[in-house]
């Protein structure tokens, strides 16, 4: 309960006032951050070391009123945490965020945040005291206390140092979210964003908020607000400002992220890539950085970090929010497309749905140049949990440990002719007729098919080299894909509605097969 409440409310405070707290006293913004991470590490020095923990605990130990002193131990380490806490973003912290970044505080935002606050500490306390509990029952914790206490110091260091050094990123992008789907119908419907926005007195009156996020189809949704209120900007020629006014004939894609969203990290290999692909053809990509968190606010951290996550377009430091506010966004990430003319013609939330924007841009990029030629499509697996689909499976041996094959005996390198299994269990593939099985990839031979048990909406299949595929799905046939260039991401089922299917692709020879995704 100490670890957990000194967490809520450093966490809740210092998202709400700490930039405001800082900028008065002339402090750099990243300073709580930072600060966070050295009383981490010192926390864990003391439960290395008894004397300096005593020490520590020793100015906190009247608050515990005659309590154990490792409660005052267990409120400090909980402060140093929730300077360095940083849960995935949706429209509830982004309206506390915004307020906070406005200096606008008043009952309804200090209401607000202690309540996300009392939100945050429910499930880290049931873990937390299921954690103490089982420790109880655990004969060999209490009589080895001074080594259990040594390696929690020792993990705290090294998680300190972890964070400080920005290591813990490719963890925290491997891992889904589970909880995204409830999180975007509790902070995502209607009711709620009218009441966010209330909190951050705006009013939904402009017409992208007519809009609706993730249409099927392009939409007109107005005149494409400026950008305003930019601190600084980064990938420009001299770090020169861009203007919606000096983009048109262009189409422009504004990417609001912050760097510490993972939600965010998830989603920057699709857009990156789009810009890589479309660049020459038309295609402006404009990463909008509204921060979270005060040290987001630091333009040396954003550029470390886009540096670091492969982020070469434009960015615009939006420090202010008067970028955000003027679009009346409520997401990282959040997606605004806007064709030639300079109008908003598409609005997408969160993660996923790339193939539609990636369809969206191809089809504005052709209206503004018509007879343009653009590249293939883009090949950047879609990571976004959302229902239990099948696993992405790789089919080459070098990451077959990531997949679900049936266990057929493969012969690595060589033309063997292999037999279907019947039946084929859920969630597996397997290879028949004549395959060339490599590190990365299955080349077909004669009679080759390649069977896939599978759940999900949408099969999507990377393939190389020339030939054809005919797809089959239940029995049913289906459409023949035409495989020709360089590898890239083919729809091979959907969109359809999320359901169980048995896919079997008879592949002409000299296709390449490499990697199953679903969506």
């Amino acid at each position: 309960m100490a670890v957990v409440g000194g967490l809520v409310l450093s966490f809740a405070v210092f998202t709400l006032v700490g930039s405001w707290l800082l900028t008065q006293l002339d402090l750099p913004l990243d300073l709580l951050h930072w600060a966070g991470l050295v009383v981490l590490g010192v926390v864990g020095a003391g439960l290395i070391v008894p004397q300096l923990g005593q020490l520590i605990e020793r100015p906190f130990a009247r608050l515990t009123r005659g309590g154990q002193r490792a409660d005052a131990g267990g409120f400090v380490l909980g402060l140093s945490l929730g300077l360095v806490f940083v849960p995935c973003a949706g429209p509830v912290l982004a309206a506390i965020t915004t307020v906070g970044a406005d200096h606008r505080y008043g009952f309804s935002s200090w209401l607000l945040t202690a309540a996300f606050a009392v939100g945050v500490a429910v499930p880290l306390l049931v873990f937390a005291v299921l954690g103490e509990r089982l420790a109880e029952h655990m004969r060999q914790v209490r009589t080895r206390a001074v080594l259990v206490r040594r390696i929690a110091g020792a993990v705290l260091i090294l998680t300190a140092l972890a964070i400080g050094l920005n290591l813990t990123n490719g963890l925290q992008t491997a891992l889904p979210g589970y909880t995204d789907a409830l999180q975007n119908h509790i902070e995502g419907n209607s009711s709620a964003l009218q009441a966010l926005d209330q909190v951050k007195g705006l009013t939904p009156d402009g017409k992208l908020s007519t809009c609706v996020p993730s249409n099927p189809t392009l939409q007109k949704c107005g005149p494409a607000p400026a950008f305003a209120g930019i601190d600084q900007w980064l990938n420009t020629p001299g770090q020169r400002p861009l203007t919606i006014a000096g983009l048109r004939g262009k189409v422009v894609l504004v990417d609001f992220w912050t760097y510490s969203c993972i939600n965010c990290q998830r989603s920057l290999p699709h857009v990156e890539a789009w810009y890589k692909a479309y660049a020459k053809d038309g295609l402006v990509v404009v990463g909008v950085h509204t921060p979270e968190f005060a040290f987001e606010h630091v333009a040396s951290n954003v550029r470390a970090a886009a540096h670091q996550l492969g982020v070469h377009y434009p960015v615009a430091i939006d420090n202010g929010y008067d970028t955000w506010n003027a679009y009346q966004n409520n997401y990282w990430p959040a997606e605004y497309l806007i064709d030639a003319s300079g109008q908003v013609r598409h609005i997408d939330y969160g993660e996923g749905g790339y193939s539609q924007t990636e369809t969206f841009i191809r089809q504005l990029l052709v209206a503004a140049h018509p007879g343009l030629v653009l590249p293939g499509r883009t090949d950047v697996a879609n990571r976004t949990p959302s229902q239990p689909d099948t696993p992405e499976s790789y089919l080459g041996t070098y990451y077959a440990s990531r997949s679900s094959p049936y266990d057929q005996s493969v012969i690595d390198g060589t033309m063997f002719h292999y037999t279907e299994p019947s039946p084929l269990p859920l969630n597996s593939y397997a290879w028949g007729g004549s395959w060339k099985i490599g590190a990365e990839a299955g080349t077909a031979g004669a009679h080759a098919t390649l069977e896939l048990n599978y759940q999900a909406s949408d099969v999507y299949l990377v393939l190389g080299g020339k030939g054809t595929v005919r797809v089959a799905v239940n029995g049913h046939p289906g459409r023949t894909i035409q495989v020709r260039g360089i590898p890239r991401l083919y729809q091979l089922v959907g969109p359809t509605t999320f359901g169980q299917g048995a896919l079997t692709l008879s592949v002409s020879p000299g296709v390449t097969a490499y990697d199953f995704t679903f969506g």
